[in-house]
């Protein structure tokens, strides 16, 4: 199997968790080609994975640059064995760091060079920081942007107590969304990681995954309120939603 076939795979069974997963890219993608006029120059993927919103911004973009970041190191090695064997492969750039490290952006803007970063993106990953680190990852991604540029973050944000309608809503639509992609036999999860941990150098990469999150324990879920007030908190001059399913959002927020 190639990695771009696993690479596949793995869209196929993150869109039986995730609702509509190619039409958030699709908004993200429209606002990307919005505020560059068709042509970023660079285009950062923050928690990245292996690469699934890189390489929809590669097809999209046929001049842009790309820089993925994740601290992940079994995702990154399929990343970058996919861009090897992706038409585009040359314009990415896959890089292991960590969004709560000191100095990350300033590595980021290292391997990003002298153009201007046109957008900052991100999908499904950063309601794995706590509340402040999420702050000073928006922080970051506002500092690497050029004038005007923009910032995506599509990801859950749950209801809480006030809409109870909308969160009793939300987790059915979950659930049938899961269902129905099952039964149509779409690969779980604990599958397809199983898979890629055996094939070879990739236990060693799993086990290194493993401890590096191994103190990270998912925070509480928080609503897209607070997404809002962190990019305001975080300096951005206009921050909005332009997606949403249900819980599933996309805010943006422009430099």
């Amino acid at each position: 199997m190639s990695n771009l076939d696993l690479l596949k795979r793995w869209d196929d069974q993150q869109a039986a968790y995730i609702a509509d997963r190619e039409g958030r890219f699709g908004a993200m993608l429209d606002v990307l080609d919005l505020q560059s006029g068709g042509a970023p120059a660079v285009v950062v993927d923050l928690a990245c994975g292996p690469g699934s919103l890189s390489f929809r911004v590669l097809e999209r973009f046929p001049e842009v640059r790309v820089v993925g970041v994740d601290h992940d190191p079994s995702l990154l090695a399929l990343a970058r064995e996919a861009a090897a064997e992706h038409p585009g492969g040359d314009r990415v750039l896959f890089v292991d760091d960590d969004l709560t490290s000191a100095g990350w952006t300033d590595r980021v803007r290292a391997h990003a060079g002298d153009a201007p970063v046109a957008g900052v993106v991100s999908t499904t990953a950063l309601h794995w920081l706590a509340p402040g680190e999420l702050v000073d990852a928006y922080r970051g991604a506002r500092s690497l942007l050029a004038d005007g540029g923009v910032f995506l973050d599509g990801d859950h944000f749950r209801y809480d107590d006030r809409q109870p309608r909308l969160r009793t809503w939300a987790a059915a639509h979950d659930r049938r969304t899961q269902e129905a992609a099952f039964a149509a036999g779409a690969e779980p999860w604990d599958t397809w990681w199983t898979e890629l941990a055996a094939r070879p150098g990739y236990a060693e990469l799993t086990a290194e995954r493993d401890r590096r999150f191994a103190d990270r324990p998912a925070p509480e879920p928080s609503e897209v309120g607070f997404r809002l007030a962190a990019l305001a908190q975080a300096g951005f001059a206009e921050h909005g939603t332009v997606w949403q399913l249900f819980d599933d959002f996309v805010v943006y927020g422009v430099a």
